[in-house]
């Protein structure tokens, strides 16, 4: 896929990219001194290759999600049902030390300390929409790993079909893991090619602030074509497989929750309609947008899915 030229300051507000310094320093404060020299080093570098998150003329139409509905607003079960538990209860969780495997159908297993995955790795800005299957939206300023970049280290091999990626078990800290309400550890997954796709990042930060504990911290994935239940916080393990894994919302409700996920405003949710979305932080008097296929990012995706019945694939 061709990535697009465009320039920094269409893709990043002016304030965060004249100020990611700020953000480079607060990173640093979290990962050490080594990763703080290597995230320093690579100067946001590749801000002006990445791909749009849309057209320009629907770039500026919309504007961020604010930083408070982003960090208090979240659906995080490990932490609770209700939108504010994560904001509430994560900040318990204990993510220093943290360490990120790979392992599976590969030449190479990795496993790797996060510092030495920020170090080795390219780190780029990403503004992206993000779509709860709950009819909700924001507009996220993400830092990230393009994930191809780090599954390219470990060479998948011919029997490499699928990628699964393992959250972060433990009740002590995460205190909705001690309802039994899903099968923990949360658990999802990609195809390969979805994964190896240039959108699908590993973030580990936002907002010139390191990636807050409610949010996914240390590291999460993002495919911002997906409903958002697919991007998997606190992320363990990454496995490649060669058969499809069973994600933890289709193990919980099959017909409710597809393995593909995919953004579709003509495939309802059993329960509520997918035509519009509910910005977050705006008016409930202001109207409710009409939800796009692939979450606007067709021209990217849609060729993934040539040929497959997205109602039957959902």
């Amino acid at each position: 896929m061709k990535i697009k030229k465009i320039p920094s300051s269409e893709i990043t507000p002016e304030h965060i990219y004249n100020d990611r310094r700020n953000f480079i320093k607060n990173l640093g404060l979290i990962l050490g001194s080594t990763a703080l020299s290597a995230f320093a080093n690579k100067s946001f570098a590749a801000l002006h290759t990445l791909p749009s998150f849309a057209q320009a003329k629907e770039r500026e139409k919309e504007k961020l999600s604010s930083l408070k509905d982003i960090t208090s607003y979240n659906n995080y079960y490990e932490f609770g049902t209700s939108k504010s538990d994560p904001y509430d209860y994560a900040e318990k969780l204990n993510i220093d030390p943290w360490s990120i495997s790979i392992e599976g159908s590969v030449t190479k297993s990795l496993k790797l300390d996060l510092d030495e995955l920020i170090k080795e790795m390219p780190l780029e800005e990403r503004i992206y929409r993000l779509r709860c299957v709950e009819g909700w939206s924001m507009v996220i300023p993400w830092v990230g790993i393009p994930l191809h970049a780090l599954l390219k280290k470990v060479s998948p091999n011919g029997n490499a079909k699928y990628v699964e990626f393992v959250s972060l078990k433990r009740p002590s800290e995460m205190i909705g893991q001690k309802d039994d309400m899903l099968d923990w550890p949360y658990t999802e997954g990609l195809r390969l090619d979805e994964a190896m796709h240039p959108l699908t990042i590993l973030a580990v930060g936002l907002y010139e602030k390191v990636l807050p504990k409610q949010n996914g911290a240390p590291i999460r994935l993002v495919v911002p074509w997906k409903y958002g239940f697919k991007s998997i916080k606190a992320i363990t393990k990454i496995r490649l497989v060669e058969k499809m894994p069973i994600s933890t919302w289709m193990k919980a409700n099959p017909k409710e929750y597809g393995f593909y996920a995919n953004v579709n405003p003509k495939v309802d949710h059993p329960r509520w309609s997918q035509t519009t979305e509910r910005r977050v932080g705006e008016s409930l008097l202001t109207p409710r947008l009409k939800t796009q296929m692939f979450n606007g990012y067709q021209e990217e995706v849609a060729h993934l899915y040539q040929g497959m019945d997205l109602n039957k694939y959902f």
